[in-house]
């Protein structure tokens, strides 16, 4: 019962073999090994965007912090969700990387940013000349950080705003295939032809050991994208054994199979979690992560059992059984069902 977080779960028997089989041998270091340019062909493959540049990296803060260090000038803003990854979990490393430049936070029910609220904070900024920020990208988060998902039209409208002011776009897709699985979108529909231009591309949470893709639909940001990876120390020196990662990641669309995996356990999760009568949900659960409350009670009975998710709100230690605290859940692609039930049924009681 491990529904601390899709970090959490072991590497995909595929991926590791991959790893295994990239650890025979010699190979040329810093991204131009022979598994690379297999990852640029699939990627390209995928997004049907011929002319993209992929670059890898091993975590996602390092794929947000140079997307948005490269599309970013140090006396712009980004405007974001305020339940964004780059705001609330980063640790400051947007602005750092950006060499000053701030984040502008745009109201968004659900996590969701709506065209009217970025509209209204990008008319915000600019206004007092020298003086003040200047407007810079537009960064959306698909799966958010609470488990809601962008439609493909959702992700155009907000895209559309930001070009009409001539800002570039860019998507954290730590989640983008749980994100894909639930819309039914194709990858090209939900990046460049919604008007995204740079895509961080996870594989962390959804299988792999550690990477993470930039895909830079822009070719022209390649070269300072580039150099950013290098200065910022995220350049491997083995880059083989991220390449290969990647590689059995796209490869058959194990990916998307994975992805699918994560969302069925949490629906299957929250599912039996309302059949209870007593859960209540703190937002629509969309993809593979949920936001619930229930019982002290019931909570003390998981953590006696050894189940592990992260309390939200409130403190399992407390004198009232029947006070409710909250709790965020989130499946990833090994959950199985047995595990599913058996925490629904500790809830249950």
């Amino acid at each position: 019962m491990f529904f601390a977080s899709d970090n959490t779960g072991p590497v995909h028997p595929k991926i590791m073999q991959a790893l295994v089989a990239a650890n025979d041998g010699y190979d040329m270091p810093y991204g131009v090994d022979g598994p690379m340019e297999r990852v640029r062909d699939q990627v390209r493959e995928t997004f049907e965007a011929p002319e993209a540049e992929v670059f890898l990296v091993a975590t996602g803060t390092a794929a947000n912090v140079l997307s948005l260090a490269t599309l970013t000038q140090p006396w712009q803003t980004v405007f974001c969700a305020p339940q964004a990854h780059i705001n609330e979990d980063e640790c400051n490393g947007p602005e750092f990387y950006m060499g000053g430049a701030k984040l502008t936070l745009v109201d968004a029910p659900d996590a969701k940013m709506t065209p009217d609220a970025l509209r209204t904070r990008i008319e915000g900024e600019e206004t007092r000349g020298v003086h003040g920020p200047q407007r810079g990208p537009v960064s959306i988060t698909n799966v958010t950080e609470r488990g809601t998902v962008y439609s493909v039209s959702e992700i155009s409208a907000l895209s559309e705003v930001a070009k009409s002011y001539d800002l570039p776009v860019h998507l954290d897709g730590a989640r983008f295939a749980n994100a894909l699985a639930t819309t039914n979108a194709s990858p090209d529909e939900m990046t460049w032809k919604a008007g995204v231009d740079v895509l961080s591309f996870g594989g962390t949470k959804n299988g792999c050991m550690g990477v993470e893709a930039v895909v830079l639909f822009d070719p022209k940001l390649a070269w300072e994208f580039e150099l950013r990876r290098k200065r910022g120390a995220h350049l491997f020196s083995k880059h083989r054994f991220l390449s290969a990662q990647m590689a059995a990641y796209l490869e058959d669309g194990l990916w998307l199979q994975l992805a699918r995996q994560a969302n069925a356990a949490n629906a299957r999760l929250c599912e039996g979690l309302r059949d209870t009568g007593g859960v209540r949900f703190l937002h629509e659960p969309d993809a593979n992560m949920s936001f619930a409350g229930w019982t002290r009670a019931g909570h003390q009975r998981l953590h006696e059992a050894g189940a592990k998710y992260y309390i939200w709100e409130g403190q399992l230690d407390g004198s009232d059984p029947q006070e409710e605290l909250t709790a965020r859940m989130v499946c990833d692609w090994s959950a199985t069902d047995e595990n599913v039930d058996q925490f629904v049924e500790l809830v249950r009681g």
